[in-house]
């Protein structure tokens, strides 16, 4: 492993920014500083990068993927190399995936079952949050076994009966328990009852464009399930991290919540704050690109999304990356907005756009942003300090980011599998231009240039331990 010295960057963290040389060995930070004149020869390194006029931030930390996630007969199409290389180029070196326990399997069954999948596939380093699918005489115990493994978060839905949902009761039972195990439930909330009634009256009126999807699941039924999960969880004395938050009407109860000093957490994705439902009106069934739950809504909720990020209400921008192709996957649904993969593309474009979006509009600063796409989320989810700053000792995951360069998202350029992107032709400004994991540089110039099953599983800290 060689030796690295980023001279001359804008070194930026959740808390500090200044000009300093950072230097790296064993893919670990060891100084930060500025050497004198003719220093660098003292320092001894073997690469040399100057980031003159550029920031030096942290690698991100996306902490809501799904790859190589099976859904019926057809999967996301990004397995665990696809998808880490995109996320990597999008400067991206640490993502938690949602690991899936099949319904009559342990929950050890389902990690096992992810572990092989991103084994000797993964570019960066990974973790897993462990998703429940049923309510069980084991669930409590299992849980207590993937703490113990590392996996110290669980992800409960209030969606998708018969298939994912668990009700009132085991939600609370869960919460109790991962209060007792110093663990985080992370919670999909929308009320899938309520949902399948206006979805059944919809097709009735024979109401199956793509819009539909949307339509069907009005902001609403996104609050109620919010506004339930946060009185479970008070009632449990246990923290929540409500997942793709996408709405004013959910916010208002997070905000509520916060106000009463109660640990409620919130992570909204780039697609909330960028694009609306007037996406599901494009011609030619290509509103199907946009099915994702909670869907896309009205323009009014993206303000009310910033405004909670400005405020902190928002901790973190996940991506909820779950790409499934256009053509031959989403067309499925085109008599029937039901048949419609739920899912879209966005690990690689995460950065960029908030960038643009937040720091480039004055909306954050940059040390709001460092700490919304890395800080905050290595804190929460057990890995922090090791990744989400730079400080010495900690990995040397790090990305040099060019606040300059202009660029237009495309399909035609990004590095997932899936045939479309969500922001085609959108400019960004401001791109990765350097990214090093564990201290060895695997994006060039929007190049990979890095090695598969380099990635290492993360056991991480229980929620507790890092309060």
């Amino acid at each position: 492993m060689k030796n690295l010295l980023i001279k001359n960057g804008t070194l930026v963290t959740a808390a500090d920014l200044f000009v300093a040389d950072i230097f790296v060995a064993d893919g670990r930070v060891i100084w930060i500083g500025l050497l004198p004149p003719g220093g660098e020869e003292a320092a001894n390194a073997d690469i040399t990068i100057d980031a003159a006029g550029k920031y030096v931030i942290p690698g991100g930390i996306d902490v809501h993927t799904h790859l190589d996630m099976p859904l019926g007969d057809i999967c996301s199409v990004d397995d665990f190399e696809t998808g880490t290389i995109a996320a990597a180029c999008g400067g991206t070196t640490t993502i938690i995936d949602y690991a899936a326990q099949n319904r009559g399997e342990s929950m050890a069954q389902g990690l096992e079952t992810w572990l092989k999948k991103a084994e000797g596939k993964a570019v960066i380093d990974f973790g897993f949050h462990l998703t429940l699918s049923e309510f069980t005489a084991r669930t409590l115990p299992d849980m207590e076994q993937m703490v113990a493994l590392g996996v110290p978060s669980f992800k409960v839905f209030t969606a998708y009966p018969d298939r994912l949902m668990l009700d009132d009761a085991s939600i609370f039972k869960v919460l109790k328990k991962a209060k007792d195990l110093g663990a985080l439930v992370c919670a999909h909330a929308e009320n899938g009852q309520v949902i399948d009634v206006f979805i059944r009256e919809a097709l009735a009126a024979r109401q199956i464009e793509p819009k539909y999807h949307a339509l069907t699941r009005p902001p609403a039924v996104e609050g109620e399930a919010v506004h339930r999960l946060i009185t479970l969880a008070e009632l449990a004395d246990a923290p929540l991290y409500l997942v793709h938050v996408s709405c004013g009407d959910a916010l208002k109860h997070i905000v509520n919540a916060q106000n009463r000093g109660l640990p409620v957490y919130a992570e909204t994705c780039p697609q909330y704050l960028v694009l609306s439902a007037e996406n599901y009106d494009q011609i030619l069934f290509e509103g199907a690109k946009y099915v994702m739950s909670p869907p896309l809504r009205a323009k009014q909720h993206q303000e009310c999304l910033w405004q909670g990020i400005r405020s902190h209400a928002i901790t973190t921008i996940g991506t909820d990356h779950c790409p499934f192709n256009f053509n031959g996957q989403k067309s499925r649904g085109q008599d029937d907005f039901t048949k419609i993969p739920n899912g879209a593309p966005g690990i690689e474009t995460r950065l960029s756009l908030l960038y643009t979006e937040g720091v480039g509009t004055g909306r954050i600063s940059l040390n709001h942003f460092v700490d919304l796409v890395a800080t905050s989320p290595a804190r929460l989810f057990g890995l922090y300090p090791q990744k989400g700053t730079i400080a010495p000792g900690s990995d040397a995951d790090l990305v040099i980011f060019d606040p300059t360069v202009e660029t237009l998202i495309s399909a035609v350029t990004h590095h997932s599998c899936a045939d479309y992107s969500l922001y085609e032709g959108m400019r960004v400004k401001g791109m990765p231009e350097t990214v090093i994991f564990r201290g060895n540089v695997i994006v060039q110039n929007g190049k990979f240039t890095g090695t598969a099953g380099e990635g290492q599983f993360l056991k991480r800290k229980p929620y507790a331990s890092t309060r």
